[in-house]
């Protein structure tokens, strides 16, 4: 069962992720850490939360592919439906 709720909730992050910034879309929230990882969780759909799949998640989860590819996520911007997030290459 997945409760997605508009209102705030609170999330456990391991230690050492310090979240630096955060973006809500519709039903869907992200969170760059400081060593440029992207957590997404919520609604998702439309792919919004980059987990290469349409599944929802009432808890964050960190988007592999970024990773596997080497990249570090330095902002985010969540729409509607969208996440827009700015990379760089580690």
């Amino acid at each position: 069962f997945i409760s997605i709720q508009a209102f705030p909730a609170l999330l456990d992050f391991p230690q050492e992720q310090e979240v630096s910034k955060v973006s809500c879309g519709s039903r869907h929230t992200a969170a760059i850490t400081r060593n440029g990882d992207l957590y997404t969780w919520g609604w998702g759909k439309y792919g919004q939360l980059g987990h290469e799949d349409a599944g929802s998640s009432d808890q964050q989860r960190r988007v592999e592919v970024l990773a596997a590819q080497g990249l570090r996520a330095e902002d985010v911007v969540c729409g509607p439906w969208t996440t827009y997030v700015c990379v760089r290459e580690q």
